[in-house]
């Protein structure tokens, strides 16, 4: 009988003498990529692939107190807002050599925190986007490891976030210029950083340009939590909205139909983020928000705060614009308001 001699599992060692490094080099090109030149790092892996290596992260997280993992924290992970944040940065970490664990906190502080405090252990970092827990509940986290926020302007710490007062104001001209002159914002969380600036921007724009303001309160940032507002909307008496997100103005929409007003004919939406922009009917209007690009900026603060680097009062600001598609236009003469 022939004996078939099973091979066994490439080495760190084995990895070590193909690319003609040390054993540390090695655990660096994984653990601690940032210590070693990029052309290292590039070689290394790319012959641990080729042989077939796989680090064994739970040994080294035994060894060196350090674990591989980091985590992403969001309010609503089905807003359409979230998806290519974390996408994005999920990329960037795997780039890394980091796996991402997703919290969910349902819009809830106390959620948050308890969702924090069970995965510190597992994580070396944070990336916190829109929380809503109090700033000292986020300095204390802060306090033990990396933290990284999104969306939420906490001084002394490693922040990004999407400015929207310029898409906002862009938003109150457009409106302007077609002849709205009154108009209403419907409002996201109170807890939100990005529906306080919103609200502010949508404010102070409007008052410069003397128009008749109002403002209605959506329970959460969802589609149904849109639709349920429309009358308390359309009793304004304002000729168009602008919504604290795309998914209330999909809601909006939709109430807006069921309650037979056409759009944009007898009233006017427009979205924030522009994630739902295209994929409405009519096409919405919206104000972008760079989410990818918060996300790709947002790992690499906190891979380079794990590494050493810069842990805190790092303030890194998108601007925003707006896009008109087939929500808005020419507001409707007064007392038009139904079929």
């Amino acid at each position: 009988m022939t004996h078939v001699k099973k091979s066994s599992p490439p080495t760190i060692s084995d990895v070590a003498l193909a690319a003609g490094v040390s054993r540390a080099t090695v655990s660096r090109a994984f653990g601690r990529p940032g210590l070693l030149s990029q052309a290292t790092v590039e070689r290394v892996q790319k012959i641990a692939t080729t042989l077939g290596y796989t680090p064994n992260q739970t040994a080294r997280a035994l060894s060196t107190g350090r674990h591989t993992n980091i985590a992403i924290v969001v309010p609503d992970v089905a807003n359409p807002f979230f998806p290519p944040l974390i996408r994005a940065a999920q990329a960037g970490a795997d780039v890394a050599g980091y796996s991402v664990f997703l919290g969910d906190s349902d819009e809830d502080a106390a959620r948050e925190q308890t969702l924090v405090q069970r995965l510190a252990l597992q994580v070396e970092g944070f990336i916190l986007a829109s929380s809503r827990m109090p700033d000292e509940q986020i300095q204390a986290v802060a306090a033990r490891q990396p933290v990284v926020l999104v969306n939420r302007d906490t001084s002394g710490m490693a922040r990004v976030l999407i400015d929207t007062a310029a898409g906002i104001e862009a938003a109150v001209e457009h409106l302007f210029e077609l002849g709205h002159t009154a108009v209403v914002y419907v409002s996201g969380p109170a807890a939100s950083w990005s529906d306080q600036e919103r609200r502010r921007a949508f404010r102070s724009a409007t008052r410069r340009r003397g128009m008749t303001i109002s403002s209605v309160a959506a329970s959460r940032p969802t589609f149904e939590a849109g639709r349920k507002v429309t009358a308390e909307v359309l009793a304004t008496g304002a000729t168009g909205a602008i919504t604290f997100d795309d998914l209330v103005a999909h809601g909006l929409l939709a109430g807006l139909l069921e309650a037979k007003i056409s759009v944009p004919e007898q009233f006017s939406v427009i979205g924030c983020d522009d994630v739902l922009g295209a994929s409405t009917y009519p096409a919405l209007t919206s104000v972008s928000a760079r989410c990818e690009a918060a996300g790709q900026i947002a790992v690499e603060l906190l891979i380079n705060a794990m590494h050493g680097g810069q842990k805190s009062d790092v303030r890194c600001v998108l601007e925003t614009r707006l896009v008109v598609r087939a929500t808005t236009a020419v507001a409707r003469k007064p007392g038009r308001r139904g079929r």
